[in-house]
């Protein structure tokens, strides 16, 4: 398993065929007074493609991954991609961060200089793109469930010649990285997370009143925004076809949960992580056709079989954002926790909203574990 050096382009050809598509795009009608309350609104959503059509560029992007070493390699069967950014310093301590749904490697590129800067605090950084996202394709089969997937970074990581590491993310990165942790206890010195979106079953008199907020909007979200999360864990094929075949499809279902779930003090999404990065996110998605794929993880999880576990082993470190339910008695219950961290600004997408919270919180969480 030999992690061969790779350069990430897309065709010109491309890029020419999703500009014609966006150009004859077969708007919908909608119900205008809605607001957000069923969906992207068609305004908001129309603006956005204008912008992708005469104001954006993927060579800006395309220009940032070419100054960053990727790798590509085969494990467990399945292509996997990943941006290494090696520090300058030989002793900087390796960190797989992992990122989420709807996300890529990009959420990630801007910390890479920030994380690997010489000095004491400096990792090595290594960016994998889960199976079926961006340049990990094609989806090799069934069965990429998030063990798995962990399984398949204490591989990467060894083949990149890390015996001891660090495992951090959010979304996905926050489940995938305390697996990780628990499938290779003996190589991850610390787990680090933020942005888990999973509701803790709680008694509610044991909650301070700043839980119980939190998990009021918890509970407004999985009443109210989890039907992407119903398809694709169900009929991830299905809702495929619009994802394959639409640039503006895909889009929207991306843009709907940026909107829900970044910081409620900024509403609009465009404003929260940048226009571009959204475009960016689409853009990927759609010249890579993983849009569909991506979707998969969300039904390999629900029908996988989740093992029974202790407490686990491996430190374990919290940064709480805006929008994340998490609860510190049940972290520390279901983890080794010596690091909690609650953040006034950012929200899910904190390596966007917030870089700067989370990499200071990384920093010092990882301080003492080096």
């Amino acid at each position: 398993m030999t992690a061969e050096p790779f350069a990430a382009a897309v065709p010109d050809e491309d890029l020419r065929d999703l500009r014609d598509r966006l150009c004859r795009t077969r708007w919908p009608l909608t119900l205008e007074s809605a607001g957000w309350a069923r969906g992207v609104p068609v305004a908001y959503l129309r603006d956005l493609v204008g912008h992708w059509v005469d104001g954006y560029d993927w060579h800006r992007v395309q220009a940032r991954l070419d100054t960053v070493d990727q790798v590509r390699t085969q494990l467990d069967g399945q292509t996997i991609h990943a941006l290494h950014a090696r520090s300058a310093r030989p002793d900087a301590l390796p960190l797989v961060l992992t990122h989420g749904w709807p996300g890529s490697v990009l959420e990630y590129v801007d910390l890479l200089g920030p994380l690997t800067a010489a000095g004491p605090d400096a990792f090595h950084v290594v960016v994998p793109h889960l199976p079926g996202v961006g340049w990990s394709a094609p989806l090799s089969g069934e069965g990429w469930d998030h063990r798995r997937v962990a399984r398949a970074w204490a591989a990467l990581m060894a083949s990149l010649g890390y015996d001891r590491y660090g495992a951090a993310g959010g979304d996905t990165g926050s489940v995938v990285s305390p697996e990780l942790g628990r499938v290779a206890p003996q190589h991850v010195v610390g787990v680090h997370v933020h942005g888990n979106l999973d509701v803790p079953q709680v008694d509610p008199a044991s909650l301070t009143a700043a839980e119980a907020e939190r998990l009021v909007w918890a509970q407004h979200r999985r009443v109210t925004d989890t039907g992407y999360a119903a398809l694709q864990s169900t009929r991830p094929h299905t809702i495929g076809y619009a994802l394959a075949d639409s640039p503006v499809a895909q889009l929207a279902w991306i843009v709907d949960k940026f909107h829900d779930w970044t910081d409620p003090a900024v509403p609009d999404p465009a404003h929260a992580v940048g226009r571009d990065h959204l475009l960016d996110l689409a853009t990927l998605l759609w010249v890579t056709g993983t849009g569909p794929t991506s979707a998969h993880l969300y039904y390999e999880n629900r029908v996988a079989t989740v093992p029974e576990r202790g407490p686990d082993v491996v430190p374990f470190g919290h940064a709480l954002f805006p929008t994340d339910p998490a609860i510190r008695h049940v972290d520390q219950r279901e983890h080794r926790l010596v690091h909690w961290t609650e953040h006034e600004r950012g929200g899910h997408f904190a390596a966007l909203e917030a870089p700067d919270l989370l990499v200071e919180d990384l920093r010092t969480f990882f301080r003492p574990l080096r």
